[in-house]
């Protein structure tokens, strides 16, 4: 898992940011290359085997052993040249690999070759960023330059809640690791730039069914029945409204639904309903609280109307809570090469990321990496036509090789 790294000496000291910046630009054509080989070839979560083995392959040219994680994915160590570490524990970079079941509806000659399946969430980029930092440390390695250990984490199916990272925890993908850094494009903000924030970035992320029943019977005679469609409405507008306010609002807990169902004919009470949506939340101890009171809001909701009730709670991703000293790392290592006005604050997001899970026993933290060209109307994530500026890939290595080769505090 490791590479075989010659002897060396070091201080600890960081490398120069001259020499960091000619490194990534050694790499910056074959990065670029290699997102776009990825952009045309997207699999969707847990079937990325040729991404696999690009990554691995790649990394076994640069001197590397890299380890396959079941089924899919990479996991690879970087070690210091004996005698030129510092002492400090491995810090630890996730990359995600996976793509979505969207359509690529760009006009560019990377476009996607796969129908119904694209990089519409900036996964390629990410993994082109992972992959660049390791080329980069494991130089720096060679050369008795490389501080400290660093672990190289290709993730699979980020997409798929509850999410890889699980896979990879499960599998000893975060043992001995002190420290763990991400990125994610933001179409939001122009290329060039990072943003950052403490706490919470990105929300906690379930799903929920509900499902009320009753006997069924006539419209013209709901009061011998249970008035299902009624219940059902009732349930749809007063949950969310009822775990509002039975939860700090500071918590940023919102119920959407996406799905109703009850029902075939105009003048029959159905005997079954549904509802189904996602529950979402800022605050990590309010998402933990969430599962006992949804069961009795539920249920006094359901009881007025007769209903019986199930409930489907599928857990998904807690938040992402970046941790202060990480953040604080990843913006003196970014003001440093792309200077402190290139830092923005993020707003939080209750969009769901699964790096959260890595949060639970690591301090670590999530940047948001700048990907719109100047001057162009960004499309969001997620959507046909997202797309990134490539010079964001240089950005997001010198960050990553800077957080592995910064000075100690």
């Amino acid at each position: 898992m490791s590479a075989s790294q010659p002897e060396g000496s070091g201080s600890g000291a960081s490398v120069p940011p001259s020499v960091l910046a000619s490194r990534v630009a050694a790499y910056g054509d074959e990065l670029v290359a290699f997102r776009r080989d990825l952009h045309m070839h997207p699999e969707l979560g847990r079937e990325e085997f040729r991404t696999t083995k690009l990554i691995h392959d790649r990394l076994v040219k640069a001197g590397l052993t890299p380890r396959l994680l079941p089924g899919t994915g990479v996991v690879c160590d970087i070690l210091p040249a004996r005698g030129s570490g510092d002492g400090r524990g491995t810090i630890a970079f996730r990359g995600d690999i996976d793509a979505l079941p969207v359509e690529d509806q760009k006009d560019v000659a990377y476009r996607s070759q796969v129908p119904g399946a694209a990089h519409a969430c900036g996964h390629d980029l990410h993994t082109a960023v992972t992959l660049g930092a390791g080329l980069v440390l494991a130089d720096l390695a060679r050369e008795g330059r490389l501080p400290r250990p660093v672990r190289l984490i290709f993730q699979p199916a980020e997409e798929k809640l509850p999410g890889g990272a699980l896979d990879v925890i499960k599998a000893g993908g975060l043992d001995g690791v002190e420290e763990i850094h991400a990125v994610h494009c933001d179409p939001g903000v122009e290329v060039g730039r990072v943003a950052l924030r403490v706490g919470a970035i990105t929300s906690a992320c379930d799903r929920l069914i509900v499902t009320l029943g009753g006997p069924g019977g006539h419209t013209a005679r709901p009061h011998q029945s249970t008035d299902l469609v009624t219940a059902l409405a009732k349930m749809a507008g007063e949950l969310p409204a009822a775990l509002a306010r039975r939860i700090d609002p500071r918590s940023g807990v919102s119920i959407v639904w996406g799905r109703i169902a009850a029902g075939s004919a105009p003048n029959v009470i159905p005997q079954r309903g549904e509802l189904d949506g996602t529950l979402r939340c800022l605050d990590l101890e309010a998402w933990r609280q969430a599962p006992d009171l949804l069961q009795e809001l539920i249920d006094a909701i359901a009881s007025t109307y007769g209903a019986k009730w199930e409930l489907e709670h599928h857990r998904g991703v807690p938040p992402v809570v970046n941790e202060a000293g990480a953040v604080a790392a990843a913006r003196g290592v970014a003001a440093g090469f792309l200077g402190a006005d290139a830092i923005e604050t993020t707003g939080q997001s209750l969009g769901g990321e699964d790096f959260s899970w890595y949060l639970e026993d690591v301090p670590g933290q999530l940047t948001r990496l700048g990907v719109r060209a100047p001057g162009e109307a960004p499309y969001d994530l997620h959507q046909g036509r997202f797309d990134a500026d490539e010079r964001a890939i240089g950005v997001g290595v010198r960050l990553f090789a800077g957080l592995a080769t910064r000075a100690p505090r």
